[in-house]
Parts: structure tokens; C-alpha cells; sequence
């Protein structure tokens, strides 16, 4: 069951990116525009290219790299020594969740605009905490099955 619920995070995923994480605008009398994950690296790319790297790196490189290690590890195609390093990339991708809600809250707290979460922002963070339980159980599971750690599948749970 890990491996499909995984599966399904490579669906997702880009689906997360796309999706408004929040809508903003300057005053309450301008219509708000919707922010995604993409949007905003459009956005980063133009003024800050070392922090659209970073955001890069944490939003699209990290979750989907660690979710197509993890569907390796589940169909017996990567060993699961990698594990460690699948969950630490799970990680780094909760932190660009953390940074968004930084955002957020220091865009309210200032005053001068309107700023509201979307549906997007939920998405992204059930997509990355997904991530991370499916690879704590993979991990478990590998650990109870007592398997070799170079070959064979997991065990279905």
C-alpha cells in the first residue's frame, strides 16, 4: 500500500506546484492574485537567483527526487541504505512549507496588503507530510522485515 500512496505523490506533487498557495493583494480595493510554487520561482528568477535556487532546490527538487527514490526502494530497484539520505531530503522539502507561512505571517503582520492561504498551501504540506510518514514506514517496515539491505521488496502494508 506504501508503494501506491507514493505513486500518488509523483500525481500530486506537480499538481501542488501549480496550485495558489495564497492570494495576495496591496489594498483591499485591488482584486487578489493567486501565487503558486511556480509562480513565485517566475518571480524569484527575475530578482533573486540565488533564492530561486534555494526555493527550487526545497519545493520541486527535493520532495520529487525522495519520491522517486522511495518508489525505487518500493519495487526492489534502489537499496535501501539510501533511505537516511530520501528521508533528510523530506526534511529540506518541510522547510520551504515553513518558509511560505513566514510569509504569510510577516505579510499580515505588516499591514499594508491582504494576503490569503489557498487551498494550494494545504496541498503542498499534506504532500510533503505524506512524503515523510511514507518514508518513516518504509523505513520501519524494512527494519521489522529484517530483510537484506541490498535487495528484495518491502513487505505490502
Amino acid at each position: 500500500m506504501l508503494k501506491y500512496l507514493n505513486l500518488t505523490l509523483l500525481v500530486l506533487f506537480p499538481v501542488a506546484w501549480f496550485a495558489p498557495l495564497m492570494r495576495a493583494g496591496l489594498l483591499p480595493l485591488f482584486g487578489l492574485s493567486e501565487i503558486s510554487v511556480i509562480t513565485g520561482l517566475q518571480s524569484l528568477w527575475g530578482s533573486d537567483v540565488f533564492l530561486a535556487l534555494m526555493v527550487t532546490f526545497f519545493a520541486l527538487f527535493a520532495p520529487y527526487v525522495k519520491t522517486i527514490g522511495l518508489a525505487l526502494i518500493h519495487f526492489g530497484l534502489l537499496r535501501r541504505k539510501t533511505l537516511p539520505v530520501l528521508q533528510i531530503l523530506g526534511k529540506l522539502a518541510m522547510a520551504d512549507v515553513f518558509l511560505v507561512a513566514l510569509y504569510i505571517t510577516l505579510t499580515k503582520g505588516i499591514g499594508v496588503g491582504r494576503i490569503e492561504t489557498a487551498w494550494g498551501l494545504y496541498l503542498f504540506t499534506a504532500c510533503i507530510l505524506a512524503s515523510i510518514a511514507i518514508g518513516h514506514f518504509t523505513e520501519k517496515g524494512a527494519k521489522r522485515a529484517g530483510t537484506n539491505t541490498n535487495s528484495g521488496e518491502l513487505p505490502d502494508e
